[in-house]
């Protein structure tokens, strides 16, 4: 078994690419839950449905983000009545938000609502989120601390980063179908997917139980750099870096990680660039 780590339209591209040499006995799939939020009283799992719908071939390959063929009815009418807007949620998108949010209304756990959307799509793999308990990143900038999609998506990542904070995260455990696969000796490597380390990996990482089992682990820890030629393949992770006073380069990317990885994987672009 191999155990993917991943977040956003970077991970959910590696995680295709596992899915199609791997199966489903083969993979698993934690995905960051730390973007999540509430939004028009919904639940919201941006990481997380990205990557179902990627594995699921519905993802809208344009955007990197939502269903393929969508609408936006929705968000018209919503703005005719002067609702807020500045995150869009297609008419085919709101399904997944709406059943989900039901469901976790009903009791039910984020990862038992996922394990049954993604099947319904045809996703065979295990896909979990990183824990079933809310963690919820919050990003420290120069005007104060933002959750999440406020700096991603209504500031569009313009404050300069100073950090981050995990809230919730000290508390949170992994769901049981990952507890049970880290206690089973069953995982022969983990994989971390090209996926933003500060706000995507690392809120996965900040899960107690996940950080202690890659601790202890008698398994490799490979990784793929999502920093090509000085940019980020998507996103602002090449801008975090820079920000933090790191290099943005997979040595950067490498030396952040630094002996949690034991490999990796890294675009010719950026061989000779710098030395870890």
């Amino acid at each position: 078994m191999i155990v993917a780590l991943a977040g956003g339209v970077g991970g959910a591209r590696l995680a295709l690419g596992l899915a199609a040499v791997l199966s489903p006995s083969q993979l698993a799939i934690v995905v960051n839950t730390g973007d999540d939020f509430e939004h028009h009283g919904l639940h919201v799992s941006p990481d997380l449905d990205t990557v179902m719908y990627t594995l699921a071939g519905v993802n809208n390959a344009a955007t990197g983000w939502g269903r393929a063929k969508e609408s936006w009815n929705f968000m018209a009418a919503l703005a005719e009545l002067g609702g807020a807007r500045w995150f869009n949620l297609g008419d085919r998108d709101l399904a997944t938000h709406v059943l989900r949010s039901e469901a976790l209304r009903a009791g039910h756990s984020l990862s038992a609502i996922m394990q049954t959307l993604a099947a319904r799509l045809g996703v065979r793999h295990a896909l979990l989120p990183m824990s079933d308990h809310p963690v919820r990143t919050r990003v420290k900038t120069a005007r104060g601390e933002l959750a999440f999609q406020d700096y991603f998506v209504r500031e569009r990542c313009r404050p300069r980063v100073q950090g981050f904070r995990f809230a919730g995260a000290r508390g949170a455990a992994p769901p049981p179908v990952l507890q049970k696969l880290m206690r089973g000796g069953r995982v022969r490597g983990v994989v971390i997917c090209p996926s933003n380390p500060f706000v995507s990996v690392a809120p996965i990482l900040a899960v107690p139980a996940i950080r202690a089992w890659l601790k202890e682990r008698d398994f490799p820890v490979v990784a793929v750099s999502p920093i090509v030629g000085g940019a980020a393949l998507k996103g602002p992770a090449a801008k975090m870096m820079r920000e933090l006073k790191h290099e943005a380069s997979a040595a950067g990317v490498a030396r952040h990680y630094g002996r949690l990885v034991d490999g990796w994987g890294i675009d010719c672009a950026e061989i000779g660039r710098a030395h870890v």
